[in-house]
């Protein structure tokens, strides 16, 4: 590995993740907080599993953020029929089908290009700055676990920091003493909040069999744009099983569908 890898943006931001993630459970151990006092009290299996989830969460961060988000293949074989029938992207006649200007490839139905990565993306929900990674087919249902795990540690680490903030006066001493503690307390309040946000948000789209990239950009997505609704919202029960990748029919068969019904309710 060339030295100048080891600066590039994705290890830069999953080092920080991970250093700020055990730097925060160190200062919750370090103070008189919960933790502390579970553990004094010989009460070891809270505080055990409070770091089991804290390490679940942060090897859940490391998956999604590492993984193949689900790229179309740009290296076609000619024996290879399944990266084949990936490229012709066998949609609808009667959607215009658009050869990505960056990989040169006809990308299938709900794919796009993320320049951050340089590819395109099945089932595209967005890029991720965080992860340093898109979120798409492929690791959407991982990246909607680890916000779960998440928001729970991050909870549990708000309740943690308050328990160890005993407020006192003068002020200026209680800062020297437990201001490390409150700055902590106040950040996982802010984390807790922004992840509780992008949970409920992702759990509503899913829902809906929808992603964050449609829902924005519906009015400038060719197969959405002069659709009525979603076609590819099929009921909550049958929108989780194509989500979490149980055997299913196409995007396009779906697309097909839908556009099958409209027809035939407006006859």
């Amino acid at each position: 590995m060339a030295p100048w890898a080891l600066l590039s943006p994705g290890v830069l931001v999953r080092t920080g993740h991970t250093l700020l993630t055990w730097g925060i459970t160190l200062v919750l151990f370090l103070h008189d907080t919960a933790l502390r006092r579970w553990e004094e009290q010989g009460k070891l299996l809270l505080p055990l599993t409070f770091l089991l989830l804290v390490q679940s969460s942060l090897l859940l961060y490391l998956a999604v953020s590492l993984m193949d988000p689900g790229y179309v293949n740009t290296q076609l074989q000619p024996q290879d029929s399944a990266a084949k029938e990936e490229q012709t992207a066998m949609v609808p006649q009667i959607y215009p089908v658009r050869r990505c200007r960056y990989c040169l490839v006809l990308p299938p139905l709900r794919a796009r290009h993320c320049r951050e990565c340089g590819r395109c993306v099945r089932r595209y929900d967005h890029h991720c700055p965080w992860m340093e990674n898109c979120v798409g087919e492929r690791n959407h249902p991982l990246f909607l676990a680890y916000l779960t795990l998440q928001l729970l540690v991050l909870l549990w680490g708000v309740y943690l920091a308050w328990s160890g903030l005993h407020f006192f006066r003068p002020w200026s001493q209680w800062l020297r003493s437990s201001g490390l503690l409150f700055a902590t307390f106040l950040l996982l309040l802010i984390f807790s909040g922004v992840a509780a946000l992008l949970l409920g948000s992702h759990l509503y789209l899913v829902a809906q069999n929808t992603t964050t990239w449609e829902f924005i950009s519906a009015h400038r997505i060719n197969y959405l744009r002069q659709h009525p609704g979603n076609p590819f919202d099929r009921g909550l029960a049958r929108n989780l099983a194509h989500f979490c990748r149980w055997p299913s029919a196409s995007w396009e068969n779906l697309w097909a569908e839908d556009q099958e019904e409209a027809s035939s309710q407006t006859v």
